[in-house]
């Protein structure tokens, strides 16, 4: 996997978020709603933490699909869901959390989608 220098892809709806899926073997989304002060402080660490693993990064708000809610069944927000194969394998809702707390879950759930050392420092 190649590391993502884009940063997290904008997905408007679980249309992008199906074909986002379909575009990686193994993705981590973050389900946020607007005005959220976590949320909004989560997308620089995202970008880190893509950049340091190579896994993809999606942002989705489900206020946009209300669908997305009951499907991913998203409690709160921020809300990492790991995904794998388009499957859902893990799952975050600790609220801010620091790239280092992201890059281990990364690290424990799909090691082998973690490029080389993601040492954060």
């Amino acid at each position: 996997m190649k590391p993502s220098n884009a940063g997290p892809r904008r997905l408007d709806d679980g249309t992008d978020l199906h074909e986002f899926l379909g575009e990686t073997d193994v993705a981590l989304v973050m389900f946020y709603t607007v005005g959220c002060g976590k949320c909004q402080a989560m997308e620089p660490v995202l970008g880190t933490v893509s950049r340091a693993t190579g896994v993809e990064i999606g942002l989705c708000n489900p206020g946009d699909d209300l669908g997305l809610v009951e499907v991913y069944d998203i409690r709160s927000v921020p809300t990492l869901v790991l995904f794998e194969d388009g499957e859902s394998v893990a799952r975050l809702a600790d609220g801010f959390v620091q790239t280092a707390t992201i890059v281990e879950f990364l690290s424990t759930h799909v090691p082998s989608a973690v490029e080389g050392d993601p040492t954060i420092g």
